[in-house]
């Protein structure tokens, strides 16, 4: 496996060629039902997007950190808000809610040095600003990027094209 110096180019082209909802075509009625669940009106949207950007930072993902950045812009969120994701514990840019759901994200997805990723703690944190049905729409939000970090760590698709269509 050959390694990329820090300061060459990256290329503007997906690592896998071939787009995996054309090989696969039953992701898209996968992919339709995370977005629908998601979607379901019990957490902001905004708040989803906050969360799964958060993902793609953690993950190192350009593409989906493009995406979800969009998604923000494109719902109004201030670019204070956008940029401090990265930063969000000492940001005061969140609220409670937005505080936790972002919490839980970073659980998820790194492993603590002991105990469990998300500790009873911070589910009753969580829970205090959700309800049980909003709780689970985070759970599935965190489930969907989870899902894409996968296509977008290991397909590459191009950064800044569009969701449905990072292939052409």
């Amino acid at each position: 496996m050959s390694t990329r110096t820090i300061t060459a180019e990256v290329p503007m082209v997906p690592r896998m060629t071939e787009d995996p909802a054309r090989l696969v075509p039953e992701l898209a009625d996968v992919s339709a039902a995370l977005f629908k669940v998601v979607g379901n009106g019990s957490v902001p949207r905004p708040t989803i997007s906050l969360v799964q950007l958060r993902a793609g930072q953690i993950v190192g993902s350009t593409y989906l950190t493009v995406l979800h950045t969009g998604f923000l812009r494109k719902a109004g969120q201030s670019e204070e808000r956008i940029t401090s994701v990265a930063s969000w514990q000492t940001s005061p840019y969140f609220t409670g809610a937005e505080r936790a759901a972002l919490a839980l994200v970073e659980a998820v997805l790194q492993a603590p040095s002991h105990g469990e990723r998300v500790s009873d703690e911070l589910y009753a944190q969580a829970a205090e600003h959700y309800d049980a049905k909003a709780l689970t729409t985070l759970m599935f939000a965190i489930g969907q990027v989870n899902f894409f970090i996968a296509v977008a760590l290991i397909a590459k698709p191009v950064p800044g094209r569009s969701f449905t269509d990072p292939w052409n």
